[in-house]
């Protein structure tokens, strides 16, 4: 079993900029790195997502995106609001074959 390749936070930083640089193709770039071209925009994406606290060893999820957070958040409170009205609904209705 092969062991997978690490890179430590300052490699994968200096690659994000010489990336965002924009001196050298992303495909030129991994090539010169060692490393694949996806993990460059992986690296810059985690980087732009998490600033300072990105590339950090620690497990756990990663933010989400504030659009994917508010679309949720909208979605709860109609879900939420369903609830109730079939709460209502329910109670009239069971009221009615009394």
């Amino acid at each position: 079993m092969t062991k997978r390749k690490t890179y430590t936070k300052a490699f994968k930083t200096e690659a994000v900029k010489l990336l965002e640089s924009g001196d050298k193709s992303a495909e030129q770039l991994a090539r010169e790195l060692g490393v694949r071209r996806n993990s460059l925009y992986k690296w810059q994406k985690e980087l732009q997502l998490r600033g300072d606290q990105a590339f950090s060893n620690k497990p756990g999820p990663k933010p989400p995106a504030d659009a994917e957070l508010a679309r949720l958040k909208r979605e709860n409170a109609r879900l939420q609001e369903e609830v109730e009205i079939l709460k209502k609904a329910a109670a009239y209705f069971a009221r009615d074959l009394e």
